[in-house]
């Protein structure tokens, strides 16, 4: 399985999002620290929850990295966050 799709395998899991986006932007950092080729070193995150509801962004951000906790401490270089209100 990619790492891709474990990320987004489980923030679904953990926080049933309202919408959820997962984007590897590897490429883009091509010859930076932290990148390998193959890519899946670098992702950024869009997330919408009820269960970030009543959280402030620290505590999501938290949150989120609690989750992905092994992934970003074997395969993810970089992980940008961006929580969205859910609709």
């Amino acid at each position: 399985m990619s790492t891709k799709q474990t990320i987004t395998d489980k923030l679904s899991a953990a926080f049933s999002p309202s919408f959820l986006n997962v984007i590897d932007e590897s490429e883009k950092h091509r010859g930076h620290g932290g990148w390998r080729e193959g890519g899946e070193t670098h992702f950024r995150v869009q997330i919408a929850a009820a269960a970030f509801e009543g959280m402030n962004r620290v505590a999501q951000h938290r949150a989120i990295n609690e989750t992905l906790s092994h992934e970003l401490a074997t395969t993810v270089h970089a992980l940008a966050i961006e929580v969205q209100r859910p609709e």
